[in-house]
């Protein structure tokens, strides 16, 4: 059973950092790709950043790019989000997510499973 469980939110300062870690257990995700989503409340899910778990293949949201990296340790089975110079916007539920396509992918529907979700506030 595939078993997705994020950490590290909490509550900083604009211009602050903050890294999310998903520990990911159930299968072997060499062939899959892994994706960080969020939601801020009264809006839609939607993509952050995405990666081949094997590989060096990354996309990023406009939004986030320069700021936030998204990377992974084998040895831990673990999928990070390092975010930097955070910004009120930013604020939102994350969510890990993975996928069997064939390449990274924005797209929620894209990616079968998730997981519970972390909370990220960021003050003004």
């Amino acid at each position: 059973q595939v078993q997705l469980v994020e950490s590290g939110g909490g509550l900083v300062q604009a211009g602050g950092s903050l890294r999310l870690s998903c520990a990911a257990s159930g299968r072997t995700f060499s062939s899959y790709h892994m994706g960080w989503f969020r939601q801020a409340p009264g809006k839609e899910r939607e993509f952050v950043a995405a990666r081949r778990w094997s590989g060096s293949n990354t996309i990023y949201a406009d939004s986030v790019k320069g700021r936030f990296t998204i990377s992974r340790d084998n040895a831990k089975n673990t999928v990070y989000l390092q975010m930097n110079s955070l910004k009120p916007e930013d604020t939102a539920v994350y969510y890990c997510a993975a996928s069997r396509a064939v390449t990274p992918s924005t797209r929620t529907y894209e990616y079968a499973y998730w997981g519970q979700g972390t909370q990220v506030t960021v003050s003004s």
